[in-house]
């Protein structure tokens, strides 16, 4: 296959799934992962094993939860996630 067939058949996917995107619920999503990742059970590791596992936590509930509060719009086909860290909105 080239990489003209290749491309175009990618901007067609892309165009598709940007008809049928829904930007509320791609956040829904990402807000109940932080609540997933924060409720997660510790597996039975200890030493350095345990403490890469919370960093790694702690790491994917800050992405999740980041994602999770930002506000969205899909606009020609062009998905804008908007983050307040100002911490201005509490």
């Amino acid at each position: 296959m080239s990489r003209g067939v290749i491309a175009a058949d990618r901007s067609r996917y892309i165009r598709a799934m940007a008809d049928e995107f829904d930007v509320d619920a791609m956040i829904e999503r990402f807000k109940e992962r932080a609540t997933a990742v924060r409720n997660r059970p510790l597996p039975p590791i200890g030493g350095d094993e345990r403490k890469l596992f919370l960093e790694n936590m702690q790491r994917d509930f800050m992405d999740f939860a980041i994602i999770g509060d930002t506000t969205g719009s899909l606009e020609n086909g062009v998905l804008t996630l908007t983050v307040d860290l100002s911490g201005a909105n509490e």
